[in-house]
């Protein structure tokens, strides 16, 4: 059974600003782009632990796969067959805040 994917507000937010940051160059580029992360995030509905655990955390339920120059981090819950994205962070940035 998939699990379900959910995008917490964060990373809605998230994705909205690199969305908009990219179209400052490149209004297509960046629709596509963002696309581009939100499907790669979906891919976890099959295989939620294919992600590394957030070194930066002591979590084993806090994941996150690379996607280009990003970090998808996100928060299995495995009663609820629930995957929920937290944030996708430029992986330049510091550590990503997390709102527990």
């Amino acid at each position: 059974m998939d699990y379900r994917i959910i995008l917490a507000a964060s990373a809605r937010t998230d994705l909205r600003d690199i969305v908009r940051y990219i179209s400052l160059d490149n209004p297509d580029a960046a629709l596509r782009f963002g696309r581009f992360l939100v499907s790669r995030a979906k891919l976890l509905a099959q295989s939620p632990e294919v992600g590394r655990m957030v070194p930066e955390f002591e979590d084993p339920l806090m994941r996150e796969i690379i996607v280009r120059s990003y970090r998808v981090v996100y928060r299995v819950n495995h009663s609820q067959h629930l995957v929920e994205v937290i944030r996708f962070w430029h992986a330049a940035r510091d550590v990503p805040k997390i709102d527990m």
